[in-house]
């Protein structure tokens, strides 16, 4: 079974501790039930019973802390965070928020020189704390070059901070708040520690409609001492963005784990209810609605994960994973609302329902390509490394899958942000070959006719200015290193060929709208066009193999799994 089911949710964790989290954490959501879920959602109801939970069972502190500053079960392991992600994901996105803005604060703490505040961060995260990350600003939300939040040194040697933080997830609750500004005097930027409880800390208002404090907080003369200081100058940005490449990669996990809840409450209802005198899963649309939905939640649950063994083996020398992030935050996100979008038209009207997980998904699955970055500007990030990825490739020792007992220590390490577009890739032709399958190969073929097109008829310059039209190019690019990952992690995890063809299927599809999309826009030339026309293809059909992956890996988790009432 490739989805999470917590009713057998029997995982090859590598230690005790591990499994032991997870199945602690669906047990307390378990025993909790959905109406109880869902009264607290509609009622707006602070979390605060999960984060006791949490706290009396150490689970932040052991999943969260660097093994340096924990005890035994203490490390940063992507593959049980990756793993813990998708459960609170399962279970609703406010409980995976508090999770999620955790990561965030503590990593400018972890990539710190300062060991008196990560010494702070461990006991705190001992004890049960929350953690906040203070970056963005109303007025200037993702730029945060602009960021008005400032320290001026006093006579005495310390600091006093004014200025306001918007959108920040714990702010209500965090005893740690990493917050990003400038040096008054000199302009450099710097990261310091605030803390809730202070009085010259005021919480101006929760942004949000929802169980979540995301809150607008005010520092007003509040005193810094030179011991509350994480970072100044290039490193204090460098820290900032890549707390973002640390943090953006959950968001993924958050969707494939709404998606696989929805999967279960759509195929348990649609397999039920009786129209016209046929099941409504007997209606062919209706097969192709849940066969879509289920392969791409299958492609971005193997993409993600491939993408956690690249994170796991990357160093100095191999940035791969700063490629392979952002499109977990931009692909897997986004695709997560098709899956949604297609469960929907099968669920209609039940899918509003209030005592249905699928109408908290259907509505909190729109806010995850819009955290961590937009779609268009992941994108535009994503494009810095066409390339090199396309036609500049390096030989690399092979990734393995990595679910070893590991501390990822490089994510706090990770070096300057600059220099992406010198990244060099593997040959991505290498995972095409792992699969002979009829759909792969159509989609070799269009990837081959991309290539040519960037070649002969590249962008105008004007063109590479016009962001519409880079989007779309965007969208065609990070479809390869998707299938790349996707491919890799189906053979390390044997997952059936005629389940790959599937996927390929509305991947083909999928490059095929992006194509004519390009073919489309006002700039595109006559031999863009013409190129364009070639890459659209239609997909191999095969009713055997549409039929098989429909009985066989769709249809047949109906009753496999329901949230206790």
């Amino acid at each position: 079974m490739i989805l999470l089911n917590p009713k057998n949710h029997n995982r090859p964790y590598k230690d005790k501790r591990s499994d032991e989290i997870m199945k602690k954490t669906i047990a307390f959501f378990e025993g909790k039930g959905k109406a109880s879920l869902k009264k607290d959602d509609q009622e707006r109801i602070w979390y605060q019973e999960f984060l006791d939970f949490l706290g009396k069972e150490e689970i932040f502190a052991d999943l969260l802390t660097p093994a340096k500053y924990g005890g035994e079960n203490t490390r940063w392991d992507m593959w049980r965070i990756q793993e813990f992600n998708e459960i609170l994901g399962f279970y609703g996105l406010p409980y995976w928020y508090t999770w999620q803005v955790t990561i965030l604060g503590l990593g400018p703490i972890w990539m710190s020189k300062n060991e008196k505040l990560k010494e702070k961060a461990a006991a705190l995260l001992q004890k049960g704390s929350v953690f906040a990350f203070g970056l963005s600003e109303r007025e200037h939300g993702a730029d945060v070059y602009s960021t008005e939040m400032t320290l001026e040194k006093q006579s005495d040697g310390t600091y006093l901070a004014n200025g306001t933080k918007y959108y920040i997830g714990n702010a209500n609750k965090a005893d740690m708040v990493s917050t990003f500004g400038k040096m008054k005097e000199t302009g450099e930027y710097v990261f310091f520690i605030a803390n809730y409880q202070h009085k010259n800390y005021g919480l101006v208002k929760n942004t949000v409609n929802s169980q979540n404090y995301v809150g607008e907080y005010k520092l007003e003369n509040y005193p810094i001492n030179e011991e509350d200081i994480l970072a100044v100058g290039q490193e204090a940005w460098d820290n900032a963005l890549n707390t973002v490449n640390v943090g953006k990669y959950n968001l993924g996990w958050a969707s494939i784990g709404m998606c696989t809840h929805a999967f279960y409450e759509s195929i348990n209802h649609a397999s039920k209810r009786s129209l016209y005198n046929m099941f409504v899963t007997d209606f062919p649309h209706v097969k192709q609605l849940f066969v879509d939905a289920y392969t791409r939640l299958v492609a971005m649950k193997l993409y993600a994960g491939r993408t956690a063994d690249y994170m796991r083996c990357a160093s100095l020398e191999d940035r791969r994973y700063l490629l392979y992030d952002p499109i977990v935050k931009m692909k897997v996100t986004s695709q997560g609302e098709d899956v949604i979008n297609l469960l929907w038209n099968v669920i209609a009207a039940k899918g509003f329902e209030k005592d249905m997980f699928f109408e908290m998904a259907a509505r909190d699955i729109r806010a995850l390509p819009k955290l961590e970055g937009t779609i268009h500007v992941n994108i535009a990030l994503i494009i810095k490394f066409l390339q090199n990825f396309l036609f500049n490739p390096k030989k690399y020792p092979p990734v393995p899958q990595r679910n070893d007992i590991a501390d990822d220590t490089f994510l706090f390490n990770q070096g300057p942000t600059r220099g992406l577009g010198k990244i060099q890739f593997g040959d991505y032709n290498r995972a095409f070959e792992l699969y002979d399958l009829p759909n792969v190969r159509i989609f070799k073929k269009q990837v081959d006719i991309f290539k040519e097109t960037l070649v002969k008829a590249p962008a105008s310059e004007a063109q590479t200015k016009n962001i519409d039209v880079m989007l779309t190019i965007g969208e065609m690019f990070t479809l390869v290193p998707y299938a790349q990952l996707i491919l890799e992690n189906a053979k390390i995890n044997s997952v059936d060929h005629r389940v790959v063809d599937q996927i390929f299927d509305f991947i083909v599809r999928d490059f095929s709208k992006f194509a004519l999309d390009f073919y489309n826009k006002p700039s595109s030339t006559e031999k863009q066009m013409e190129y364009c026309k070639k890459m659209i293809i239609k997909p191999n059909v095969d009713d055997k193999r549409f039929m098989t992956v429909w009985e066989k890996f769709v249809y047949n988790h109906k009753d496999a799994y329901e949230m206790n009432g």
